[in-house]
């Protein structure tokens, strides 16, 4: 019998040095970020087809990155639903007089930044708006927070009580837009009205806060229960915000299986 061929074919030895090469980058790649002047001196001696990888490269990184950012924003909204704009009836909704739908739907208002309030009866589409427009801001890269009114004081409440008030204060400063849903379902205490009111202090002339409440603005001391508590709230409110108003018959009730 003739001697066994065991010389690696040429093909198979070149992959095997690629994957070392790849995995040598991968492992250079996890070591060190990319330095701007670095970079720049290899560019001068690249050729144009090195160029183009790069290219291609950092694009794909930026939308990479880009995709993973929206993906955090939105888990770290806490939205209850997954609410778009795009299947939206806007039938109900009543803009003021001086600002125009596309006002709202572009965000604008997170540029004031300006305060929303949505008031109407149950069920009118006043928290499918709040979601679908909080979904989009976390789209576009900002930062947004949902609570229902009872939540976020439960959650105030409790940090308050294990001394970590500050840091979830802090917590909420980092959204450039607050949702407080729902205000007026649940009646607030003295305690949770005080700690409501540090958030919407802390959010004055900084942060945009949608309100969805079917309480009209005479009707906020009680759901305080501090009249003085809810004129300074309305003060700030008012002062960089506007008011949308919802009207018709509740989608639940019309839609309910039980007639």
């Amino acid at each position: 019998m003739g001697k066994r061929n065991t010389t690696m074919p040429d093909a198979t030895r070149r992959r095997a040095s690629t994957n070392r090469k790849m995995d040598e980058i991968m492992r250079l790649a996890r070591r060190l970020p990319l330095t701007r002047q670095v970079l720049a001196d290899q560019l001068e001696t690249a050729t144009p087809a090195q160029m183009e990888f790069v290219d291609r490269w950092m694009n794909a990184e930026i939308e990479s990155r880009e995709a993973s950012k929206r993906t955090r924003l939105l888990r770290q909204a806490g939205f209850p639903a997954a609410k778009e704009l795009d299947d939206y009836d806007w039938e109900n909704v009543r803009m003021p007089a001086d600002w125009q739908r596309s006002g709202l739907e572009s965000l604008g208002f997170l540029d004031g930044p300006e305060d929303v309030v949505m008031f109407g009866p149950p069920g009118t589409g006043k928290t499918h708006l709040a979601i679908a427009l909080g979904r989009k801001a976390c789209r576009q890269g900002v930062p947004v927070r949902f609570y229902t009114a009872a939540g976020l004081v439960m959650r105030l409440l409790r940090a308050n009580t294990e001394g970590k008030l500050d840091r979830e204060l802090q917590a909420i400063a980092k959204a450039r837009m607050i949702v407080i849903d729902e205000l007026g379902y649940v009646p607030i205490d003295e305690e949770g009205s005080r700690l409501l009111f540090q958030v919407v202090t802390n959010a004055y002339e900084t942060q945009s806060i949608v309100y969805t409440t079917n309480i009209e603005f005479s009707g906020w001391g009680r759901v305080f229960g501090d009249p003085n508590m809810a004129a300074a709230i309305i003060d700030r409110t008012v002062h960089h915000g506007r008011m949308i108003r919802f009207e018709g018959e509740s989608y639940r009730r019309t839609h309910a299986l039980m007639q």
